[in-house]
């Protein structure tokens, strides 16, 4: 694979397209910086990359052609929704559980992982269960097409990179001295405003159509 192959302009707008999706703030995010600013950073960085990981998987069925199939299939749709929004929902009740806790407590519950292999399955869960991410990737697969053909695999590396980039300098970022200060101080009201933010996110997948 070239390296030109990395940088045609319909692929430039896909990119494009994916890190302003993976940089704005959303759960994925906001659990990432949670973790970082609570448990510090090489459990954020296990859970970034979870989060990537599904994100590449649903790159990948999308690349295949599977995804127009899934999407069609609209019960497999449903299923996906039902267990994306109470995962949200989950994570909204264990936030505002910490944010009246006495003590600091990640929304994630770290401490209580014997490994980190559980916090990086939980960011993979995290996206996994998303089905927006299906229809994003569909978006973006059709973004970087053109007549001549495009090389899929330089797209899921491309974005692979990306994402590893975007969501990793979350993890470093909110793991710093000066950010787990201020969320020591802030705590409760942190906890309690990604309480909200899940919960949103948890009832608008499962009421609204896709």
């Amino acid at each position: 694979m070239t390296l030109s192959a990395y940088f045609s302009t319909n692929l430039l707008l896909a990119y494009a397209a994916y890190f302003v999706g993976t940089a704005s703030p959303g759960p994925s995010n906001l659990a990432i910086a949670s973790i970082a600013v609570s448990h510090g950073r090489k459990a954020a960085l296990m859970f970034a990359l979870g989060i990537v990981t599904g994100s590449m998987f649903w790159a990948t069925v999308a690349t295949l052609g599977v995804s127009a199939a899934l999407i069609a299939y609209s019960r497999f749709i449903v299923a996906v929704k039902v267990c994306g929004g109470l995962y949200l929902l989950w994570l909204a009740f264990k936030a505002g559980r910490n944010a009246f806790a006495t003590t600091g407590a990640s929304v994630m519950n770290v401490e209580q992982e014997r490994t980190l292999t559980g916090v990086y399955s939980r960011g993979a869960m995290l996206h996994l269960t998303n089905p927006k991410a299906i229809l994003v990737w569909v978006s973006i697969i059709a973004l970087s097409s053109n007549r001549n053909g495009t090389s899929h695999g330089a797209l899921v590396v491309g974005c692979g990179a990306i994402g590893c980039l975007v969501f990793g300098s979350y993890a470093v970022l909110f793991s710093t001295n000066s950010a787990r200060r201020i969320y020591l101080r802030t705590r409760r009201a942190l906890e309690g405003c990604l309480a909200v933010v899940f919960g949103m996110a948890g009832v608008r997948l499962l009421t609204t159509h896709l």
